[in-house]
């Protein structure tokens, strides 16, 4: 994987030198210009087949998208191209790119095409806006927000991303954290109650739901929920 990352990015750069003839190109200093290395996986088109499990990132809070930066860059996230991509930029370069991303706006991809039956229908939709108490399982609206399109300024929405990406994620959570980062969060605890059955129910129907909104304010969390997380959305900046 690393190797390949290191290959699109010289053919990149390359390439743009081969087009103009080998003439060095004036570049302009734009944040556009600059996270050019980023899009190469997080583009802006959907991905070919919806099997790719890059997120999408334009639009994301900023400081959802700041923390996960940081998180890459300082070993608390598992995934060496970001690590080596990141591992000399500062806290406030990395700041700029979240901004960045953050305030981009372009088309979400329509929804996934997936059959469901009734009872995971019903299964789904108990989850992800009642929960489900005796398992200490809050509802994924009471943090994601009742749009489910995240909470500013670092809880991420949950719209507009694949089933693939969306099941490999929650396998991360409740497989221990693998890529999920070093510390234990209050989404890894949630994670780790939820059946095969429960979680594949979960990602199915969100990557199968159209995608309108705009993130929540803070203030929409429950005193619980805030304190129970406190760790996850304060200190590390959102949920990993």
């Amino acid at each position: 994987m690393m190797r390949c990352f290191i290959l699109l990015v010289f053919f990149y750069i390359t390439g743009v030198a081969n087009a103009h003839g080998g003439t060095p190109v004036k570049v302009p200093d734009t944040m556009a210009e600059r996270v050019k290395a980023c899009i190469i996986c997080h583009g802006a088109e959907d991905k070919v087949g919806r099997d790719a499990y890059y997120p999408r990132i334009a639009g994301k809070p900023q400081g959802y998208l700041f923390n996960q930066l940081r998180d890459f860059r300082d070993a608390r996230r598992y995934y060496q191209p970001m690590a080596t991509l990141l591992e000399n930029m500062t806290d406030e370069y990395l700041l700029e790119i979240a901004q960045y991303f953050s305030a981009l706006q372009l088309p979400y991809p329509a929804p996934e095409q997936i059959h469901m039956q009734p009872e995971e229908i019903k299964l789904a939709e108990r989850l992800i806006y009642s929960g489900k108490p005796e398992k200490d399982i809050p509802a994924c609206s009471a943090c994601h927000g009742d749009i489910l399109m995240g909470v500013e300024p670092a809880i991420p929405g949950l719209l507009g991303l694949s089933r693939a990406y969306i099941t490999a994620q929650l396998g991360g959570w409740r497989n221990g954290g693998i890529m999920r980062g070093q510390a234990a969060n209050c989404m890894s605890e949630i994670a780790q109650q939820l059946t095969d059955e429960e979680a594949n129910a979960i990602a199915k129907w969100l990557a199968s739901q159209s995608v309108s909104g705009k993130p929540s304010p803070f203030n929409v969390l429950s005193s619980e929920l805030a304190h129970r997380c406190s760790q996850t959305i304060l200190e590390n900046g959102g949920e990993k």
